[in-house]
């Protein structure tokens, strides 16, 4: 049996980007049941309601929807049930202190498969309030007009 190599992207929120300064990000291993991988195997989650809370010194991932496997049979696992975080103790006390602090929480990136194994990208995040949206739409925009623009001038400058 040849083993998988590499990183094959499940899922991401795209949205915690957006919503939040990302301050710090930590890859984690996910505990899960058969039909969760399977269902993993086939591309199939989302991310965008996740959050992690600190509970007894461990880690926990609450909300991140996995559908249930479709050729499941009574063993099937319920699709937003909390899942434990495989971290260091070093890096649960830090994230644990950081995320006590107003305005940080610890929010999921990207679920992903690593050389055959469930991973998730996590990040210490603190919230953008409305205005901090509107100025990264704002340079995203200007970006991609001056990219637009540069593009226009090599072509003018071809011909």
């Amino acid at each position: 049996m040849a083993r998988e190599k590499g990183r094959k992207l499940i899922a991401q929120n795209k949205k915690a980007r957006h919503d939040y300064h990302i301050l710090d990000t930590y890859e984690a291993g996910l505990v899960l049941m058969g039909t969760e991988v399977k269902s993993l195997r086939q591309g199939r989650a989302t991310l965008t309601d996740g959050f992690v809370q600190m509970d007894g010194g461990e880690a926990w991932l609450y909300n991140v929807h996995v559908p249930e496997y479709s050729q499941g049979t009574w063993t099937n696992h319920s699709a937003r049930r909390k899942r434990k975080l495989l971290l260091h103790r070093s890096e649960i006390d830090k994230l644990e202190a950081k995320s006590q602090e107003t305005g940080h929480t610890i929010v999921p990136l990207s679920l992903y498969f690593k050389d055959g194994r469930a991973k998730v990208e996590i990040a210490l995040a603190k919230g953008k309030k409305d205005y901090d949206k509107r100025q990264a739409l704002r340079e995203k925009q200007d970006r991609r007009e001056a990219q637009r623009a540069m593009a226009a001038a090599r072509r003018r400058q071809r011909l």
